[in-house]
């Protein structure tokens, strides 16, 4: 930690300190967020800290108090004052799916050094290279819904926010200097609006679990039991899924289909104690799998070989421009921005506008180039 310790953080956990707090953020720039969860400890996770840092001092708000976080929503909504986050897509993932929130004016200051072409790992990393500050990570993994929280887990929470405004400032300067300012805040305004809350995956979840597609049909019938029990199960323990038994075993159990308990120690990646403790939902689930209807899995759009081949032109200038300028490919454009030029297959600018209206300064700067990695010619305006 640096040698000059700030101000002990301002806790919040009743609504006349929320809002007290709130009416006093009218003329505030800036704010920098940052969130903790309980996902490694629960079965539905949930925001259970916000950590907002402004240049008067750090705040640790507590969604778990008396207080309801809906006030706040104008604040994350103001056009007015910057959001600054590092790593914002799950924060924002997350704010939407349990309090609605909407992000306006977000800076995003992992994106913005991606921008830069610099390659930042967490954030821990970032403030010791910039800032010569040595976090404490002994907190990732703490279940951040028990109370009350130790002085040192919020000593740790607070400086996840604590430097943010000004690593914001010096990447600012970064990104003016190099001519990438508007770019940064497009991707940043982008990511705000194209983040969704997650959803749990529901009774056909068990497709998405690596390598269940290629399961035989009968093995695909005991992964989906398998994988409802332990979603049930999880559900009563208020557990993480994987916390009852993991991906691995499940897709071993549903290969080899052991009928008796003694057969489950021959299971590949089925922990005895497992095998022990489960024994017989297992079982029964396997059961069950036997004699129900194999699963057919989720029919793969199909993609018109058109599009394809021109998806395949645009991603290999995507990669070549990218290679120029010393970034990450998505950096140039978005994944999905490709795909919808090569179902529409714009042949002029303005075709290509509409395409690209969230990002015109990417239109302005790569929209001609686009057009003739499609069509080998110049744009037309027309």
């Amino acid at each position: 930690m640096d040698s000059t310790a700030p101000a002990a953080p301002l806790w919040i956990d009743t609504p006349a300190q929320l809002a007290a707090w709130i009416d006093a953020q009218h003329h505030t720039a800036r704010l920098a967020i940052d969130t903790e969860s309980n996902s490694l400890h629960a079965y539905q996770e949930r925001v259970c800290l916000i950590q907002v840092s402004t240049l008067e001092g750090d705040v640790l708000i507590d969604p778990l108090g008396g207080a309801e976080m809906g006030p706040l929503a104008p604040l994350f909504a103001s056009p007015a004052i910057e959001k600054v986050f590092h790593g914002a897509e799950y924060d924002v993932a997350c704010l939407k799916r349990d309090f609605g929130f909407e992000i306006v004016n977000l800076f995003d200051t992992r994106l913005a050094l991606r921008t830069l072409g610099m390659q930042p790992s967490g954030l821990a990393d970032v403030l010791a290279q910039e800032f010569g500050v040595t976090l404490d990570k002994r907190y990732q993994r703490a279940d951040w819904a028990k109370r009350p929280l130790p002085p040192a887990q919020l000593e740790y929470a607070r400086f996840d926010t604590h430097y943010l405004l000004a690593l914001r400032d010096r990447l600012a300067e970064a990104l003016h200097l190099a001519g990438r300012w508007e770019e940064a805040v497009e991707a940043c305004a982008h990511l705000a609006c194209t983040v969704h809350p997650s959803i749990n995956g529901g009774p056909e979840g068990f497709w998405g679990m690596t390598h269940a597609r290629k399961l035989e049909p009968r093995q695909a019938a005991a992964l989906r039991e398998l994988h409802a029990w332990r979603d049930q199960t999880a559900r009563q323990l208020d557990r993480p899924p994987f916390k009852v038994i993991g991906d691995d075993a499940l897709l071993s159990l549903a290969r080899v289909q052991p009928q008796v308990a003694e057969e489950l120690g021959d299971v590949p990646d089925l922990a005895p104690r497992l095998a022990e403790r489960y024994a017989e939902p297992i079982l029964a689930a396997l059961a069950r799998g036997r004699s129900a209807p194999p699963p057919r899995p989720p029919a793969a759009e199909p993609v018109d070989p058109d599009v394809l081949a021109r998806y395949d032109q645009l991603r290999r200038w995507r990669k070549a421009v990218a290679g120029e300028r010393g970034v990450e490919s998505d950096i140039v454009l978005p994944r999905e921005i490709l795909w919808d030029i090569a179902r529409a297959a714009p042949h002029t600018l303005p075709a290509l506008e509409p395409l690209m209206a969230c990002l015109p300064w990417r239109l302005h700067a790569y929209g001609p180039a686009v057009l003739a990695s499609l069509w080998g010619a110049p744009a037309s305006t027309e």
